[in-house]
């Protein structure tokens, strides 16, 4: 089974730590695909501050993003799981997961980076500023980019194995399971009830997943298929309905909840 997460815009800024070495990274045969972003975007950002600002959808008070991006080659780098933050990845705090729970972490997790494609916890890489939506001149629509690379890499990652996908929307793009994968991928819609009445907010969203994805890690199983999965939540606590889902399309898991 593998998890894919979405980044999150928030990261940690490391002070110290070894420069950014692709090849270090999972998933080396992306490599190529990774130093065409990063060849763009350091371009963009360091010979045209203003423009990048721009193209990356920057206010004037984030000027220090544009720098850090003109210098990713040579910025310290952190793992991921210390890098990325926000109200996901606090609640999933992998930090405080006993052992066995982080080894987990470290073979199911795959975060989608606008930068680095896919990236697993233990991969170290520096704060940067791209966005999944982002269009890099030199390179065009990064999600498209991905599009056409991390096929090999979900596959190699799930093997025969359950696909559970978190990422929002704007990541979805990067990879897109067709009729041969779809039975073997879940999603998860969480909907908060209040009053009788349902709805999708974000807050609720990002804690939610951030909280059933550590359950998920905590209690170790590794359920075969969506309905499995399903079952899985359930037993740990979870209000989980199934709607009909067309089996062209992977399938969707609603997850209810009152609070966070």
């Amino acid at each position: 089974m593998i998890v894919l997460l979405p980044p999150s815009e928030g990261k940690a800024t490391p002070r110290r730590g070894a420069p950014l070495d692709l090849r270090s990274l999972s998933f080396p045969d992306l490599t190529p695909a990774r130093e065409r972003v990063l060849d763009a975007l350091v371009a963009l950002c360091r010979d045209e501050p203003a423009r990048a600002a721009e193209v990356l959808g920057l206010g004037p008070t984030q000027a220090e993003a544009v720098t850090r991006n003109a210098t990713l080659r040579e910025a310290p780098t952190t793992r991921a799981d210390r890098l990325y933050t926000g109200v996901l990845y606090d609640a999933l705090d992998l930090a405080t997961l006993d052992v066995a729970a982080r080894r987990r972490a470290a073979r199911w997790l795959l975060v989608t980076s606008g930068l680095f494609g896919f990236v697993r916890p233990g991969d170290r890489v520096p704060a940067y500023r791209l966005s999944g939506d982002v269009t890099l001149p030199g390179l065009g629509g990064v999600a498209r980019h991905w599009s056409q690379h991390l096929g090999a890499a979900v596959e190699e990652a799930a093997g025969r194995g359950l696909v559970v996908d978190l990422r929002s929307s704007s990541y979805a793009a990067f990879w897109r399971p067709d009729r041969e994968w779809a039975p073997r991928v879940a999603t998860v819609r969480v909907l908060h009830e209040h009053q009788g009445t349902r709805k999708v907010v974000s807050h609720f969203n990002k804690a939610t997943k951030g909280r059933l994805v550590r359950s998920l890690l905590e209690e170790g199983a590794t359920p075969s298929s969506p309905a499995r999965l399903a079952e899985v939540l359930r037993d740990l606590g979870w209000t989980v309905e199934v709607p009909e889902t067309d089996d062209r399309r992977p399938t969707q898991l609603d997850v209810v909840v009152s609070e966070v």
